[in-house]
């Protein structure tokens, strides 16, 4: 009988030489194309085995820390989700306030303990730089999944990921930020991660006090993309393909009465997407509050939860990646 052919992506076997291998995943600045379309080419076989069988033991034997210092649904799900499909096991600390934090540890005794036990730590926490004081603590590999009002990295990718499935292209692409950008880590990593583009415009769509913060787009302008700052989408959103929504987080308002006042200013219904191109796409980080109503779900150009199930796959080739099974 022929042999089948050898999977490029999903070697069986340890391959401590694999190029992501033991490495750190906390920032998307560590990533360029070639980067990017390996793990977005792993991140589609996993969707394709994953429609075939369900769960395979690509990881079995291998641990998941989960560390969530802060409320998560999606992420934290999801990775746990990633970690099971490829037939591993986790630790979830999703609650640490029933862990030893309460007490008092501190977060590099926290991860030197989890390293004992587990291959890789997957971390949320409430302060920038919380990621990279992880890595240099754990002894295995740590990943961000978000750092305060810093980098959300692997929602950038599997954000990218969701756009490269849905548009079949990431080049040329004329995207609009909406909503909380002075606080939203998704669209900080998601500005970034896409100066590795080509052709890409980028609108920014926020009230005043929300504005993206300028040291991100002098970031984006270093790399030649162009950048435009608005007050209302009536000007972008005719042109514009990815149209990125997000939640005005009232967790990170000092002042009740400040928030109260930008909250509801954009909402996204199909009254106001009359005005959008019908091939373009909706995405959300999620969770939403009021800023895109109920009764856009069902338009096909509503991508967000779609978008929820591409985060599944990419989570499972970064896993799979720094274990050096990919």
């Amino acid at each position: 009988m022929p042999s089948k052919p050898k999977n490029p992506h999903l070697p069986f076997g340890d391959q401590q030489t694999a190029p992501w291998y033991g490495k750190n995943i906390l920032s998307v600045k560590q990533f360029c194309r070639n980067d990017l379309e390996y793990i977005f080419s792993v991140a589609h076989e996993m969707r394709t085995m994953v429609e075939r069988v369900g769960t395979f033991n690509l990881l079995k034997g291998k641990i998941l820390a989960n560390l969530f210092y802060e409320p998560s649904t999606r992420t934290s799900s999801s990775f746990m989700a990633a970690m099971e499909r490829l037939g591993g096991a986790v630790i979830p600390i999703s609650e640490v306030k029933f862990s030893s934090v309460a007490k008092g540890e501190s977060l590099p005794d926290t991860v030197r303990t989890l390293g004992c036990y587990a291959d890789v730590i997957v971390l949320r926490h409430p302060e920038i730089g919380a990621a990279a004081l992880a890595a240099k603590y754990a002894g295995k590999p740590v990943i961000n999944a978000g750092d305060g009002a810093g980098e959300h990295p692997t929602q950038a990718l599997l954000d990218t990921f969701t756009i490269r499935e849905e548009l079949g292209r990431l080049d040329n692409l004329n995207v609009t930020m909406l909503g909380d950008l002075k606080y939203g880590r998704t669209v900080h990593s998601l500005a970034r991660l896409l100066t590795q583009f080509n052709g890409i415009k980028l609108n920014y769509v926020s009230p005043d006090i929300l504005r993206m913060p300028p040291d991100v787009m002098e970031e984006v302008a270093a790399k030649g993309l162009p950048q435009s700052e608005h007050s209302t989408l009536d000007k972008v959103l005719p042109e514009t393909d990815v149209l990125y929504v997000t939640r005005v987080q009232r967790e990170r308002f000092e002042d009740p009465q400040a928030y109260e006042k930008v909250k509801n200013v954009f909402v996204v219904n199909p009254a106001v997407m009359k005005a959008a191109g019908k091939t373009m796409i909706v995405l959300h980080p999620l969770p939403r509050v009021t800023e895109i109503s109920l009764d856009f779900d069902d338009d096909p150009r509503a991508a967000y939860f779609r978008q929820m199930e591409y985060g599944l796959y990419v989570r499972m080739a970064l896993l799979a990646m720094v274990l050096g099974k990919a």
